[in-house]
Protein backbone atom coordinates (compact mmCIF):
# COMPACT_ATOMS: atom_id res chain seq x y z
CA UNK A 1 0.00 0.00 0.00
CA UNK A 2 2.83 2.39 0.91
CA UNK A 3 4.48 1.65 -2.44
CA UNK A 4 1.26 2.48 -4.32
CA UNK A 5 0.96 5.92 -2.56
CA UNK A 6 4.64 6.69 -3.17
CA UNK A 7 4.19 5.80 -6.85
CA UNK A 8 1.25 8.22 -7.17
CA UNK A 9 3.24 11.06 -5.58
CA UNK A 10 6.19 10.49 -7.92
CA UNK A 11 3.89 10.54 -10.95
CA UNK A 12 2.35 13.87 -9.79
CA UNK A 13 5.77 15.48 -9.30
CA UNK A 14 6.93 14.23 -12.72
CA UNK A 15 3.79 15.71 -14.29
CA UNK A 16 4.42 19.14 -12.71
CA UNK A 17 8.05 19.14 -13.86
CA UNK A 18 7.05 18.38 -17.43
CA UNK A 19 4.19 20.94 -17.37
CA UNK A 20 5.49 24.33 -16.12
CA UNK A 21 2.09 25.95 -16.67
CA UNK A 22 0.50 23.57 -14.20
CA UNK A 23 3.35 24.21 -11.75
CA UNK A 24 2.85 27.98 -12.01
CA UNK A 25 -0.90 27.67 -11.54
CA UNK A 26 -0.47 25.48 -8.48
CA UNK A 27 1.96 27.96 -6.89
CA UNK A 28 -0.48 30.83 -7.52
CA UNK A 29 -3.26 28.79 -5.91
CA UNK A 30 -1.03 28.23 -2.87
CA UNK A 31 -0.29 31.95 -2.62
CA UNK A 32 -3.97 32.84 -2.82
CA UNK A 33 -4.81 30.29 -0.13
CA UNK A 34 -2.29 31.85 2.30
CA UNK A 35 -3.29 35.49 1.63
CA UNK A 36 -6.95 35.51 2.63
CA UNK A 37 -6.44 37.41 5.90
CA UNK A 38 -6.75 41.10 4.86
CA UNK A 39 -10.57 40.99 4.72
CA UNK A 40 -11.18 41.25 8.50
CA UNK A 41 -8.71 44.18 8.77
CA UNK A 42 -11.22 46.46 7.03
CA UNK A 43 -13.84 45.56 9.62
CA UNK A 44 -11.73 46.85 12.52
CA UNK A 45 -10.97 50.27 11.02
CA UNK A 46 -13.28 51.97 13.58
CA UNK A 47 -12.14 49.97 16.60
CA UNK A 48 -11.60 53.28 18.46
CA UNK A 49 -15.34 54.11 18.24
CA UNK A 50 -18.42 52.64 19.86
CA UNK A 51 -22.05 52.82 18.77
CA UNK A 52 -23.22 52.80 22.41
CA UNK A 53 -24.14 56.46 22.89
CA UNK A 54 -26.04 56.15 26.19
CA UNK A 55 -23.62 56.52 29.14
CA UNK A 56 -25.87 54.28 31.25
CA UNK A 57 -24.92 51.38 28.96
CA UNK A 58 -21.18 51.98 29.01
CA UNK A 59 -19.05 49.21 30.48
CA UNK A 60 -15.48 47.90 30.36
CA UNK A 61 -16.14 46.88 26.74
CA UNK A 62 -16.23 50.53 25.70
CA UNK A 63 -13.10 51.67 27.59
CA UNK A 64 -10.76 53.74 25.40
CA UNK A 65 -13.44 54.13 22.73
CA UNK A 66 -15.08 57.35 21.55
CA UNK A 67 -18.84 57.75 21.62
CA UNK A 68 -20.82 60.54 19.95
CA UNK A 69 -23.06 62.98 21.81
CA UNK A 70 -26.07 63.99 19.72
CA UNK A 71 -26.00 67.62 18.60
CA UNK A 72 -29.25 68.53 20.41
CA UNK A 73 -28.02 66.94 23.66
CA UNK A 74 -24.69 68.73 23.43
CA UNK A 75 -26.52 72.02 22.88
CA UNK A 76 -28.81 71.40 25.85
CA UNK A 77 -26.11 70.40 28.34
CA UNK A 78 -23.01 72.36 27.33
CA UNK A 79 -24.20 75.63 25.74
CA UNK A 80 -23.41 77.49 28.96
CA UNK A 81 -20.05 75.77 29.44
CA UNK A 82 -18.73 72.47 30.71
CA UNK A 83 -16.22 71.59 27.99
CA UNK A 84 -12.66 72.99 27.72
CA UNK A 85 -12.38 75.85 25.26
CA UNK A 86 -9.92 74.07 22.98
CA UNK A 87 -12.05 70.93 23.02
CA UNK A 88 -15.01 73.03 21.87
CA UNK A 89 -12.90 74.31 18.96
CA UNK A 90 -11.97 70.74 18.11
CA UNK A 91 -15.65 69.75 18.11
CA UNK A 92 -16.42 72.52 15.61
CA UNK A 93 -13.52 71.45 13.40
CA UNK A 94 -14.46 67.75 13.45
CA UNK A 95 -18.20 68.56 13.14
CA UNK A 96 -19.02 66.03 15.86
CA UNK A 97 -18.95 65.93 19.66
CA UNK A 98 -17.11 62.81 20.77
CA UNK A 99 -16.03 61.80 24.28
CA UNK A 100 -13.72 58.95 25.17
CA UNK A 101 -15.05 56.41 27.65
CA UNK A 102 -12.37 56.20 30.36
CA UNK A 103 -12.02 54.14 33.53
CA UNK A 104 -12.47 57.05 36.02
CA UNK A 105 -15.72 58.01 34.27
CA UNK A 106 -16.98 54.42 34.42
CA UNK A 107 -16.02 54.19 38.10
CA UNK A 108 -17.97 57.37 38.83
CA UNK A 109 -21.05 56.20 36.90
CA UNK A 110 -20.95 52.84 38.67
CA UNK A 111 -20.99 54.58 42.05
CA UNK A 112 -23.92 56.76 41.00
CA UNK A 113 -25.93 53.81 39.66
CA UNK A 114 -25.44 51.86 42.89
CA UNK A 115 -26.04 54.82 45.22
CA UNK A 116 -28.97 54.71 47.64
CA UNK A 117 -30.59 58.11 47.01
CA UNK A 118 -32.69 57.84 50.17
CA UNK A 119 -29.51 58.27 52.21
CA UNK A 120 -27.60 61.59 52.68
CA UNK A 121 -25.99 62.87 49.52
CA UNK A 122 -22.62 61.35 48.63
CA UNK A 123 -19.86 63.69 47.42
CA UNK A 124 -17.47 62.43 44.70
CA UNK A 125 -14.25 64.40 44.27
CA UNK A 126 -12.33 64.19 40.98
CA UNK A 127 -8.65 65.01 41.34
CA UNK A 128 -5.49 64.73 39.26
CA UNK A 129 -2.72 66.72 37.64
CA UNK A 130 -3.33 69.46 35.07
CA UNK A 131 -4.78 68.36 31.75
CA UNK A 132 -5.65 64.75 32.63
CA UNK A 133 -9.37 65.08 31.78
CA UNK A 134 -11.25 65.89 35.00
CA UNK A 135 -13.63 68.26 33.18
CA UNK A 136 -14.40 65.70 30.45
CA UNK A 137 -14.95 62.99 33.08
CA UNK A 138 -17.49 65.34 34.67
CA UNK A 139 -19.03 65.96 31.22
CA UNK A 140 -19.50 62.19 30.81
CA UNK A 141 -21.40 62.11 34.13
CA UNK A 142 -23.47 65.17 33.18
CA UNK A 143 -24.54 63.46 29.98
CA UNK A 144 -25.62 60.46 32.05
CA UNK A 145 -27.56 62.70 34.45
CA UNK A 146 -29.36 64.58 31.66
CA UNK A 147 -30.53 61.31 30.08
CA UNK A 148 -31.67 59.82 33.41
CA UNK A 149 -33.94 62.60 34.70
CA UNK A 150 -31.53 64.29 37.09
CA UNK A 151 -31.98 68.03 37.53
CA UNK A 152 -28.53 69.44 36.81
CA UNK A 153 -27.01 72.05 39.14
CA UNK A 154 -23.86 72.64 37.15
CA UNK A 155 -21.15 75.27 37.65
CA UNK A 156 -18.86 74.96 34.60
CA UNK A 157 -15.85 76.70 36.21
CA UNK A 158 -16.22 78.23 39.68
CA UNK A 159 -12.87 80.11 39.59
CA UNK A 160 -14.30 82.46 36.94
CA UNK A 161 -16.47 83.99 39.66
CA UNK A 162 -13.48 84.57 41.92
CA UNK A 163 -10.93 85.66 39.30
CA UNK A 164 -12.82 87.17 36.34
CA UNK A 165 -16.32 88.29 37.37
CA UNK A 166 -18.33 90.18 34.76
CA UNK A 167 -19.32 92.80 37.35
CA UNK A 168 -19.41 93.15 41.11
CA UNK A 169 -21.53 95.31 43.40
CA UNK A 170 -22.35 95.64 47.08
CA UNK A 171 -25.12 93.35 48.20
CA UNK A 172 -28.35 95.10 49.07
CA UNK A 173 -29.58 92.30 51.34
CA UNK A 174 -26.35 91.32 53.15
CA UNK A 175 -24.17 94.09 54.48
CA UNK A 176 -20.47 93.64 53.78
CA UNK A 177 -21.06 91.08 51.02
CA UNK A 178 -20.41 91.36 47.27
CA UNK A 179 -22.95 90.43 44.58
CA UNK A 180 -21.98 89.14 41.14
CA UNK A 181 -25.27 89.95 39.39
CA UNK A 182 -24.33 89.22 35.78
CA UNK A 183 -22.58 85.96 36.66
CA UNK A 184 -25.58 84.88 38.75
CA UNK A 185 -27.99 85.71 35.91
CA UNK A 186 -25.80 83.80 33.42
CA UNK A 187 -25.85 80.78 35.73
CA UNK A 188 -29.66 80.93 36.01
CA UNK A 189 -29.91 80.94 32.19
CA UNK A 190 -27.55 77.93 32.11
CA UNK A 191 -29.69 76.10 34.69
CA UNK A 192 -32.87 76.82 32.73
CA UNK A 193 -31.38 75.64 29.41
CA UNK A 194 -30.08 72.40 30.88
CA UNK A 195 -33.32 71.51 32.67
CA UNK A 196 -36.07 73.13 30.58
CA UNK A 197 -37.73 69.87 29.49
CA UNK A 198 -37.53 68.24 32.91
CA UNK A 199 -38.83 71.35 34.71
CA UNK A 200 -41.82 71.42 32.40
CA UNK A 201 -42.45 67.74 33.05
CA UNK A 202 -42.09 67.87 36.86
CA UNK A 203 -43.93 71.19 37.42
CA UNK A 204 -42.04 71.94 40.65
CA UNK A 205 -43.40 74.72 42.90
CA UNK A 206 -41.89 77.06 45.48
CA UNK A 207 -42.62 76.35 49.15
CA UNK A 208 -42.87 79.94 50.36
CA UNK A 209 -43.14 83.56 49.23
CA UNK A 210 -39.98 85.46 48.32
CA UNK A 211 -40.11 89.24 48.73
CA UNK A 212 -37.52 91.10 46.64
CA UNK A 213 -38.70 94.66 47.23
CA UNK A 214 -41.81 96.56 48.28
CA UNK A 215 -43.35 95.99 44.86
CA UNK A 216 -41.79 92.72 43.72
CA UNK A 217 -42.27 89.24 45.11
CA UNK A 218 -42.61 85.62 44.03
CA UNK A 219 -45.64 83.96 45.70
CA UNK A 220 -45.64 80.54 47.33
CA UNK A 221 -46.72 77.90 44.81
CA UNK A 222 -45.07 79.66 41.87
CA UNK A 223 -43.20 77.39 39.47
CA UNK A 224 -39.42 77.18 39.63
CA UNK A 225 -39.33 78.45 36.05
CA UNK A 226 -41.02 81.69 37.21
CA UNK A 227 -38.44 82.02 39.98
CA UNK A 228 -35.57 81.58 37.52
CA UNK A 229 -37.07 83.99 34.99
CA UNK A 230 -37.43 86.63 37.67
CA UNK A 231 -33.71 86.41 38.44
CA UNK A 232 -32.83 86.68 34.76
CA UNK A 233 -35.18 89.61 34.11
CA UNK A 234 -34.22 91.48 37.30
CA UNK A 235 -30.45 91.06 37.34
CA UNK A 236 -30.22 93.13 40.51
CA UNK A 237 -31.81 90.21 42.37
CA UNK A 238 -30.05 87.40 40.47
CA UNK A 239 -27.78 86.41 43.38
CA UNK A 240 -30.68 86.28 45.84
CA UNK A 241 -32.74 84.31 43.31
CA UNK A 242 -29.93 81.78 42.94
CA UNK A 243 -29.84 81.27 46.71
CA UNK A 244 -33.63 80.85 46.80
CA UNK A 245 -33.58 78.39 43.90
CA UNK A 246 -30.95 76.18 45.47
CA UNK A 247 -32.78 76.20 48.81
CA UNK A 248 -35.98 75.11 47.05
CA UNK A 249 -34.18 72.38 45.09
CA UNK A 250 -32.76 70.85 48.28
CA UNK A 251 -36.22 70.82 49.86
CA UNK A 252 -37.90 69.34 46.78
CA UNK A 253 -35.28 66.60 46.44
CA UNK A 254 -35.51 65.66 50.12
CA UNK A 255 -39.29 65.41 49.71
CA UNK A 256 -38.78 62.99 46.82
CA UNK A 257 -40.20 65.25 44.11
CA UNK A 258 -37.00 65.25 42.02
CA UNK A 259 -33.44 63.98 42.02
CA UNK A 260 -30.49 66.30 41.59
CA UNK A 261 -26.98 66.01 40.20
CA UNK A 262 -24.67 68.75 41.46
CA UNK A 263 -21.52 69.20 39.35
CA UNK A 264 -19.01 71.94 40.19
CA UNK A 265 -15.71 72.20 38.35
CA UNK A 266 -12.89 73.88 40.28
CA UNK A 267 -14.76 73.56 43.58
CA UNK A 268 -11.66 74.40 45.63
CA UNK A 269 -11.91 78.03 44.42
CA UNK A 270 -14.59 78.51 47.12
CA UNK A 271 -11.89 77.92 49.76
CA UNK A 272 -9.07 79.99 48.31
CA UNK A 273 -7.79 82.55 50.84
CA UNK A 274 -8.51 85.54 48.57
CA UNK A 275 -10.24 86.49 45.33
CA UNK A 276 -9.44 89.12 42.70
CA UNK A 277 -12.54 91.10 43.66
CA UNK A 278 -12.05 94.36 45.51
CA UNK A 279 -14.32 95.93 48.09
CA UNK A 280 -15.06 99.65 48.37
CA UNK A 281 -11.95 100.19 50.47
CA UNK A 282 -9.80 98.57 47.74
CA UNK A 283 -9.18 95.41 49.76
CA UNK A 284 -9.42 91.97 48.19
CA UNK A 285 -12.35 90.02 49.60
CA UNK A 286 -12.34 86.35 50.52
CA UNK A 287 -14.69 83.87 48.77
CA UNK A 288 -16.95 83.64 51.83
CA UNK A 289 -17.87 87.32 51.31
CA UNK A 290 -19.28 86.58 47.84
CA UNK A 291 -23.04 85.98 47.98
CA UNK A 292 -22.86 83.16 45.39
CA UNK A 293 -20.52 81.09 47.57
CA UNK A 294 -22.85 80.09 50.39
CA UNK A 295 -25.68 78.58 48.26
CA UNK A 296 -23.25 76.23 46.52
CA UNK A 297 -21.62 75.27 49.82
CA UNK A 298 -25.10 74.52 51.15
CA UNK A 299 -25.98 72.19 48.28
CA UNK A 300 -22.68 70.31 48.62
CA UNK A 301 -23.32 69.51 52.29
CA UNK A 302 -24.83 66.17 53.35
CA UNK A 303 -28.03 67.48 54.99
CA UNK A 304 -30.33 66.51 52.11
CA UNK A 305 -31.21 63.38 50.13
CA UNK A 306 -32.10 62.23 46.61
CA UNK A 307 -29.01 63.66 44.96
CA UNK A 308 -25.34 63.22 44.09
CA UNK A 309 -22.51 65.76 44.14
CA UNK A 310 -19.63 65.57 41.64
CA UNK A 311 -16.87 68.04 42.43
CA UNK A 312 -13.44 68.56 40.93
CA UNK A 313 -10.41 70.12 42.60
CA UNK A 314 -7.82 71.68 40.33
CA UNK A 315 -4.49 73.46 40.70
CA UNK A 316 -5.54 75.97 38.02
CA UNK A 317 -8.41 77.04 40.28
CA UNK A 318 -5.84 78.47 42.68
CA UNK A 319 -3.38 81.34 42.27
CA UNK A 320 0.40 81.51 42.46
CA UNK A 321 1.79 80.10 45.66
CA UNK A 322 -1.05 77.60 46.10
CA UNK A 323 -0.26 75.13 43.29
CA UNK A 324 2.29 72.78 44.84
CA UNK A 325 0.10 69.65 44.81
CA UNK A 326 -2.98 68.28 43.08
CA UNK A 327 -4.17 66.28 46.11
CA UNK A 328 -7.62 67.18 47.55
CA UNK A 329 -6.35 67.80 51.10
CA UNK A 330 -3.90 70.43 49.87
CA UNK A 331 -6.21 72.15 47.37
CA UNK A 332 -9.27 72.26 49.65
CA UNK A 333 -7.39 73.33 52.74
CA UNK A 334 -8.52 72.42 56.23
CA UNK A 335 -11.91 74.16 55.97
CA UNK A 336 -12.80 72.75 52.56
CA UNK A 337 -11.67 69.24 53.45
CA UNK A 338 -13.77 69.25 56.63
CA UNK A 339 -16.76 70.58 54.66
CA UNK A 340 -16.66 67.58 52.27
CA UNK A 341 -15.43 64.87 54.64
CA UNK A 342 -16.40 62.07 54.16
CA UNK A 343 -16.22 61.95 50.36
CA UNK A 344 -15.30 59.45 47.64
CA UNK A 345 -12.04 60.42 45.85
CA UNK A 346 -11.67 59.45 42.19
CA UNK A 347 -8.26 59.95 40.62
CA UNK A 348 -8.07 60.87 36.94
CA UNK A 349 -4.69 60.11 35.36
CA UNK A 350 -2.91 60.32 32.02
CA UNK A 351 -3.88 58.12 29.08
CA UNK A 352 -3.14 54.42 29.20
CA UNK A 353 -1.40 52.92 26.14
CA UNK A 354 -4.75 51.77 24.80
CA UNK A 355 -6.37 55.20 25.30
CA UNK A 356 -3.40 56.96 23.73
CA UNK A 357 -3.52 54.76 20.63
CA UNK A 358 -7.27 55.21 20.38
CA UNK A 359 -6.85 59.01 20.48
CA UNK A 360 -4.19 58.87 17.74
CA UNK A 361 -6.48 56.70 15.61
CA UNK A 362 -9.29 59.22 16.09
CA UNK A 363 -7.06 62.10 14.94
CA UNK A 364 -5.98 60.06 11.92
CA UNK A 365 -9.60 59.24 11.09
CA UNK A 366 -10.52 62.94 11.24
CA UNK A 367 -7.45 63.74 9.06
CA UNK A 368 -6.23 65.99 11.88
CA UNK A 369 -2.94 64.14 11.61
CA UNK A 370 -2.22 63.60 7.93
CA UNK A 371 1.48 63.57 7.06
CA UNK A 372 3.10 60.95 9.25
CA UNK A 373 6.42 59.18 9.40
CA UNK A 374 7.12 55.75 10.86
CA UNK A 375 7.30 55.94 14.65
CA UNK A 376 5.46 59.27 14.95
CA UNK A 377 3.22 57.78 17.69
CA UNK A 378 6.25 57.06 19.85
CA UNK A 379 7.47 60.63 19.40
CA UNK A 380 4.09 62.04 20.45
CA UNK A 381 3.94 59.61 23.37
CA UNK A 382 7.34 60.77 24.58
CA UNK A 383 6.67 64.49 24.09
CA UNK A 384 3.22 64.45 25.70
CA UNK A 385 3.93 61.88 28.42
CA UNK A 386 0.46 60.62 27.41
CA UNK A 387 -1.16 63.68 29.02
CA UNK A 388 -4.46 64.33 27.15
CA UNK A 389 -4.22 68.14 27.10
CA UNK A 390 -0.53 68.16 26.14
CA UNK A 391 -1.25 65.76 23.29
CA UNK A 392 -4.09 67.99 22.09
CA UNK A 393 -1.72 70.96 22.18
CA UNK A 394 0.99 69.13 20.21
CA UNK A 395 -1.34 68.23 17.34
CA UNK A 396 -3.39 71.45 17.30
CA UNK A 397 -3.72 73.60 14.20
CA UNK A 398 -1.34 76.45 13.59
Amino acid sequence: MFRNQFGKLSRVSTHLQRNPIALCASSRTAEMSTNVAPAPAAATIDEFRTNVTNPAEHSALQVAKFYTIAAEQKKQIFTGGGLPKQYEQQIKTFTEACLMVRSPGLELLQYIKNADLTKPTVRYVLYGDNGVGKTLTMAHALHYGALNDFLLVHVPWAPNWMKRPKESSNSASQEGFIDLPFDAAAWLVHFKNQNAQLLQKLQLKTSKEYVWSKRESTPAGASLVELVEHGVARIKYASETTAALISELKLLATNGQCKIMVAIDGFNAFFHPITRIFSDNKQRVSPDRITLTQPFLDITSYDWTNGVCILSVDKIAMTEGYMDSHMPRYLLGKEGFEHLDPFVPIQVGNYTDKEFQSCINYYLDRHWISKTQPGFENQLKFMSNMNPYTLMQLVRGL
